[in-house]
Parts: C-alpha cells; sequence; structure tokens
C-alpha cells in the first residue's frame, strides 16, 4: 500500500479583501472578484478566466447555457491573441470546482443565481466548516 499523506487538506480557500469597490469597468470588477476568491493572482497577465465568467455573466441575463466551444467563439471576438481550448476548459473547471459555475448540458452560473447568492453558499456551505475545523485546532492546542 501506497504512503497516506495525513498533512493534505480536504479543501482549500484562498480570500484576499480590497479596498471597497468604486465606479470601475466590469471587467476590472470581475477581475477583483477573481484575485479575491483566489482563482486569478494579483498582477497575473494570464487572464482568460475573466474573460470566461465575463461571458457566463452576460449568457445568465438570457438563461442561456453555453459549451465550451460556443465560449471559446465569443472569446475569440474580444481577444486578439488566441486562446487554446485546453485552457479554457482548465479555467472552467477552476470555476466549477469554486462552485461558481455548473456543467448542465454545457456552462452557466450556478443555477442562474446571483454572485451574491452563491457567495452566501461558498459563505455557509465552505468558509464557515473550515473556519470551525481550524477553531477544533486552536481548542486543542489551548489545552496543552
Amino acid at each position: 500500500m501506497g504512503k497516506v499523506f495525513k498533512d493534505k487538506p480536504i479543501s482549500e480557500i484562498t480570500l484576499r479583501k480590497f479596498e471597497r469597490p468604486i465606479d470601475e469597468n466590469n471587467e476590472e470588477l470581475i477581475r477583483k472578484f477573481c484575485i479575491s476568491l483566489g482563482l486569478l493572482q494579483p498582477g497575473d497577465s494570464r487572464d482568460v478566466i475573466v474573460d470566461i465568467l465575463k461571458i457566463l455573466i452576460n449568457a445568465k441575463k438570457e438563461r442561456h447555457i453555453l459549451t465550451s466551444k460556443q465560449i471559446e467563439e465569443e472569446i475569440k471576438k474580444v481577444r486578439t491573441g488566441g486562446v487554446a481550448p485546453s485552457n479554457i476548459r482548465r479555467q472552467l473547471l477552476r470555476l466549477e470546482r469554486a462552485n461558481i459555475i455548473e456543467k448542465r448540458n454545457g456552462y452557466r452560473i450556478r443555477e442562474f443565481l446571483d454572485l451574491s447568492e452563491i457567495l452566501e453558499d461558498i459563505k455557509k456551505f465552505v468558509i464557515e466548516p473550515t473556519f470551525d475545523r481550524i477553531k477544533e485546532y486552536a481548542e486543542l492546542i489551548d489545552k496543552m
């Protein structure tokens, strides 16, 4: 039997806090949203995830479900340089793992919900249980 890693986390989350948003363009707001959730690193120039999320947010308004091919075609309209389909699929998977989008015969913002509602779910089902577990470690340490 192979070695079992006890220090492997069950889940991970990265959160970053910026100053309050001001009247910025949509792309900059989405970029900071992605950076805040750890989906993008500050200063990262590889920001196709921003384009993907923007496309899916716009599709949500009409309740459209998009295939990865349709998303790729939309990205080609807004980007001068090409983007590899494998990179688009990788970024879609990251958004899916972050519980922001879901795959249902294509991709959509989860249940066509507002992002603020999705964040409440993430807070309730990911952040709070993670914080509670960290608190369990702290309580055991306090007893030492």
